[in-house]
C-alpha cells in the first residue's frame, strides 16, 4: 500500500482519508480484515498511536468494526459504503470546480467540459 503525506495537515486525518480511498476503491472489500495497527503503522511510516487514532475514528464513522481478539474489519453495510463513495465524489467534484474556476471557467463551461470528457470515456 502506498502512503503519501502533505505538509500542514495532521497525519491522522490524512490516514483516515487514505484508508477511506482504499475502501472506496475496493482494496479493502466489505467484510475484509484489515492489517493490524502495527503493520499498517510500519507500512505508512507513522507512530502506531497515530494509526490507532485514525482507525478508531473510522470505527466511530461505521466504516470499520472490531471483533474482540480477531481484529478490525471493513463494514458490510452497503448504505455506509455507498455514502462513502458519494462523499468522496462530492469532495473531488468540489475540488475540480474550485480549480477550474481559478482558470476562469464558469459553471456552464465546467459542465460542458465534463460532458465532453465523459463522451470520450469508454
Amino acid at each position: 500500500m502506498s502512503w503519501t503525506f502533505k505538509e500542514g495537515v495532521p497525519i491522522y486525518t490524512q490516514l483516515i482519508e487514505q484508508i477511506k480511498m482504499h475502501i472506496a476503491r475496493g482494496e479493502f472489500s466489505p467484510g475484509d480484515q484489515i492489517p493490524p495497527v502495527r503493520d499498517l503503522a510500519m507500512d505508512a511510516g507513522v507512530n502506531p498511536n497515530t494509526m490507532q487514532r485514525a482507525l478508531a475514528e473510522l470505527e466511530r464513522e461505521g466504516l470499520l468494526y472490531s471483533v474482540r481478539t480477531s481484529g478490525r474489519f471493513v463494514t458490510e453495510d452497503k448504505t455506509k459504503l455507498d455514502e462513502l463513495q458519494g462523499l468522496l465524489a462530492e469532495k473531488y467534484i468540489e475540488d475540480m470546480f474550485i480549480s477550474l474556476r481559478k482558470i476562469g471557467m464558469n459553471k456552464e463551461d465546467i459542465v460542458a467540459a465534463v460532458e465532453q470528457h465523459a463522451k470520450g470515456e469508454k
